[in-house]
C-alpha cells in the first residue's frame, strides 16, 4: 500500500473591495445605528481556507458585548453585497 502526501496549494480567491460602495454601505449602516462611529469601521476582505469573507475591521475594537454589534456588521456587509451584485 502506498501513501502519498500531496500538498496543494490553497486557492486564492482575490476580491477587490469598490471603496465608493463600501462607504455607502457604511453610511447607510450609520445612518441607522450612529453609535458605530466612534469605533472606525472599514469594510474589508479576507481569505479563507475555502473562499473568503467580508468583516468589518475597526480602528477601536468595539466591546463584544456592545449592542447591535452583530445587525450593524450584518447591514454593512449585507449592505455592500447588494450594492455590488455579489
Amino acid at each position: 500500500m502506498w501513501i502519498t502526501n500531496f500538498a496543494f496549494p490553497p486557492l486564492e480567491l482575490k476580491v477587490e473591495i469598490d471603496s465608493k460602495l463600501a462607504a455607502q454601505s457604511l453610511e447607510a449602516a450609520l445612518a441607522e445605528s450612529p453609535q458605530f462611529a466612534q469605533f472606525q469601521p472599514q469594510l474589508t476582505w479576507r481569505p479563507l481556507a475555502q473562499g473568503g469573507a467580508f468583516f468589518l475591521q475597526y480602528g477601536n475594537q468595539p466591546p463584544a458585548a456592545f449592542a447591535g454589534l452583530w445587525e450593524f456588521q450584518n447591514a454593512v456587509v449585507k449592505g455592500y453585497k447588494r450594492m455590488s451584485g455579489i
